[in-house]
């Protein structure tokens, strides 16, 4: 679109009936055509943004400023400069239908939004959050005035009052979606610094489409009069409308749905044909019809009807349609309108100052409430996001000729300077100020018998849950060591979908979800949470992590350093076939087990799910659990054996311990022909030596303890190679329903030789991923640990030579069955309870 094509007053003529085009063998140009052009101006601009996002990826930049900068490269500012290209492509013909499309794809995009926001938030929102919100509206919106005198003066045409209400909205307003997508990539979600963003942005937008509409009254008429009151008091009219009549009749539509059941087409045919007639209705009585569309998504209850038309609409609106809108804001914005030094000063000004005001305003809040300095000054950062409701108003500023072309792209171009800035000068300046207190018991051995034994679970789906349940029940709670809970709902951050899924941490449980993956979580929790009334002597935390795959990892690794945790339990990246086999869910799984592996502040444990505890009971409702622990060596399998004897001291539990001893056949290692003075291998050998001495005195301090356990079998068995110590274990397979083995990194067992050289899964460990596999015919599920290895820093007091003293506190332990409550009812129970 040429710099030309932007004035009010061309004449554009042509011929209505030029839809679809005859084809280029006939000689028609098909960008003559509207249907055509359409077509190829929709995808240009979506591959356009799809490459911005791939490589604004690395800067971690919300997705909006990929829409706005694509809209910005197609129009004037780069490519339109080029009149063959304008013309051809973007010609002034076409706007009038692009417009059109963009606004039904806002039209149903906010109806969404309206769908997703959970006003109930809003009533629990404590004061703070709404101080802030308000704080960080007042400041810039006074800068808007006054900058609206200097930008005033090309566009005398407009009451001064229209002119800076516009202004000041522009500025001062919060995007609640893009701060969700910033806070989830800045990993501060789940802080307390996050939900004051996220509750004072949710004000925010809320008092910007009050404004707004507020506004378009005003803009159509150049006078306050007794018009402009009609259109007020119409706005509110409707709203009342919206609520008392099309609320109880969505209502009755949900009742007449039956339990389980979607609700049916014709129903959902009406909603949507109610978006745009609510859209008619507004823009007739002289407000936007993107307000309309608003108000009547916050009238529809959340639940299945809410799940089902998210699921219809949001790829379509939110992937295609929106893009658009974006597009046209940035094919609107001519860059050349900037022109001259003192304009560029005083974009640079706006720039400084909207933002300045908005962080001093926030900041003054925060210090009143006795945040720390910088927490504020970030606060006041991300309250900053700009995004859609801001594009909203420049729009229908543009429209109503309230906003010239230079005012207009002052503003796109302050819209996406601020929003840019967000994620790198946060990522500088906020540096959290609780840092994490050191903590020693890191590891199953190190938790004290008579203390709680801290644990995080992660669930990606439902699926994950009984068996972990079961698990966690069968560790065997009690009066003296309870079990402390912390369970984590992993969900991917894919774009808006899963930006709404923050507002759950402040959801009260129960509440009906607004998305499927809200939905999840909710059921999870809910497990979760029965499990807790149920069992004896539970504690259980729900907490949710949202971000990508990528950097999963880092979620998991700090929650449990926050909760000074003990064990971490991870879901296998592979769940068992109807076949028996096992085949992959997500292969990013795998990745995520990897990196918390390689960096967890605490032991880990990897659950392989074969139906653990589905199907062995004893008399009532109680369980039984047939455990083995393989014990070869090293500090994974004792860590691995600490937790199978917690497990054993469960009633209606058996244990079985096998320990294999290396046989006389092997070759033990030889000091002949070393050179003496060679400190490195003088240094294996003492480790080697060490480790073999703790594995003795852990086996021996365990065998006096168990000698009077019934429950409990010891045996021991000599293996001369890997290939017999597989043999042993494939002999009682079919008899046990967990396995638990350590993963037995870092140390070399001649018993495990040749076993690694055809492994699937090497961070299973060789024993571990021999159960795991396809081809060992068990239907026994396995859970492969991996014991923390101290870096010295948080255990500098405590004396690493004395051999034994990494088990000294477990070794306390004695188990203990008489305080424990009536075994609870297996995990499926929870599950069914839960829906």
């Amino acid at each position: 679109m040429p710099p030309h094509n932007v004035t009010q007053d061309t004449i554009v003529c042509y011929a209505p009936l030029m839809i679809t085009s005859h084809g280029i063998w006939q000689g028609d140009n098909p960008l003559d055509y509207s249907l055509p052009l359409f077509v190829l101006q929709l995808s240009l601009v979506v591959v356009t943004t799809r490459i911005l996002v791939f490589l604004l990826k690395p800067f971690r930049q919300p997705r909006v400023i990929s829409e706005i900068l694509g809209g910005v490269i197609l129009g004037p500012s780069v490519l339109g400069r080029f009149s063959i290209f304008a013309n051809a492509i973007f010609p002034l013909r076409s706007v009038m239908i692009l417009e059109t499309m963009a606004n039904i794809g806002l039209l149903y995009f906010l109806f969404l939004v309206g769908v997703e926001m959970d006003i109930a938030v809003i009533r629990r929102t404590g004061r703070k959050a709404i101080l802030i919100a308000v704080a960080g509206m007042i400041l810039p919106f006074l800068i808007g005035i006054s900058f609206s005198f200097l930008l005033h003066r090309g566009t005398q045409f407009v009451k001064q009052g229209t002119f800076i209400l516009f202004l000041g909205v522009a500025l001062s307003v919060t995007a609640f979606p893009v701060l969700a997508r910033i806070l989830a990539e800045l990993k501060l979600i789940n802080t307390e610094l996050g939900r004051i963003a996220m509750s004072s942005a949710l004000i925010n937008d809320m008092c910007a489409w009050i404004l707004l509409a507020v506004a378009i009254a005003l803009a159509e008429n150049e006078r306050v009069n007794l018009t402009t009151v009609w259109v007020i008091l119409s706005s509110a009219g409707f709203i009342l409308v919206c609520i008392f009549v099309v609320r109880p009749l969505i209502f009755w539509v949900i009742q007449k749905t039956p339990e389980g059941e979607s609700v049916s087409e014709f129903y959902i045919c009406l909603i949507l044909t109610g978006v745009m007639i609510s859209g008619f209705i507004t823009d007739a009585i002289g407000t936007h019809s993107v307000f309309g569309a608003f108000i009547f998504g916050l009238v529809i209850p959340n639940g299945p009807l809410g799940v089902t038309l998210i699921e219809r609409l949001e790829d379509f609106v939110s992937g295609l349609l929106l893009p658009l809108f974006f597009a046209l804001s940035g094919l609107k914005t001519s860059v050349g309108a900037i022109n001259g030094a003192d304009t560029w000063g005083i974009l640079a000004l706006v720039i400084i100052l909207a933002c300045a005001g908005k962080v001093a305003g926030t900041l003054l809040v925060a210090l009143l409430y006795q945040m720390p300095f910088y927490d504020g000054v970030t606060l006041g950062l991300l309250m900053n996001t700009k995004g859609l409701v801001e594009m909203i108003v420049l729009n229908v500023g543009k429209d109503q000729k309230v906003l010239d072309d230079k005012s207009f792209a002052i503003m796109v171009v302050v819209a996406l300077v601020m929003t840019a800035v967000i994620t790198p000068m946060v990522t500088i300046i906020y540096k959290p100020t609780r840092r994490f207190a050191p903590y020693k018991r890191r590891t199953i051995l190190k938790t004290k018998p008579d203390s709680d034994f801290r644990t995080l679970v992660c669930i990606h789906t439902p699926r994950n849950v009984p068996s972990i349940i079961n698990l966690l029940d069968a560790s065997n709670p009690n009066q003296k060591s309870p079990l402390s809970v912390h369970v984590l709902h992993l969900v991917e951050l894919t774009g808006r979908a899963s930006a709404m899924l923050i507002v759950h941490n402040s959801r009260k449980s129960g509440r009906p979800a607004a998305n499927r993956t809200q939905a999840q979580s909710d059921h999870i929790i809910n497990a979760f949470e029965n499990f807790e009334q149920h069992a004896g002597f539970v504690s259980v935390q729900p907490l949710t992590a949202i971000s990508p795959y990528s950097t999963m990892h880092e979620d998991i690794c700090s929650v449990a350093e926050d909760k000074h945790v003990a064990f971490i339990i991870l879901p296998f990246h592979k769940q068992q076939t109807v076949d028996g086999g096992m085949e992959v869910t997500n292969p990013a799984y795998r990745i995520i087990n990897q990196n918390v592996l390689a960096n967890s502040p605490c032991s880990v444990g990897i659950l392989v799910d074969r139906g653990f505890g589905g199907a062995t009971r004893i008399a009532g409702n109680q369980i039984s659990h047939s455990l083995a622990a393989v014990f070869i060596g090293g500090p994974d399998d004792r860590e691995a054996l600490a937790f199978a004897w917690r497990m054993s001291s469960h009633p209606g539990s058996t244990l079985t311990v096998m320990r294999f001893v290396a046989g006389t056949d092997i070759e033990q290692p030889s000091t002949s022909g070393r050179v003496e003075n060679d400190p490195r291998i003088l240094t294996v050998v003492t480790d080697s030596d060490r480790e073999k001495q703790e594995d003795d005195e852990f086996i021996h301090q365990f065998r006096t303890l168990i000698e009077n356990e019934e429950s409990i079998v010891y045996t021991e068995t000599v293996a001369n190679n890997g290939e017999e110590t597989v043999g042993a274990i494939r002999s009682v397979g079919d008899v046990h329903d967990l396995f638990i083995v350590g993963r037995g990194q870092g140390t070399f067992s001649p018993l495990t030789a040749g076993l690694t050289d055809w492994s699937e899964c090497p961070e299973l460990g060789a024993i571990g991923d021999l159960l795991a596999s396809s081809d060992f015919a068990a239907t026994a599920s396995v859970l492969v640990i991996q014991q923390y290895v101290s870096t010295g820093l948080e255990d500098f007091n405590l004396s690493p030579d004395s051999p034994g003293h990494h088990h000294e506190a477990f070794m306390n332990h004695t188990p203990n069955t008489n305080q424990r409550p009536s075994p609870s009812p297996r995990a499926a129970t929870y599950m069914q309870n839960s829906q």
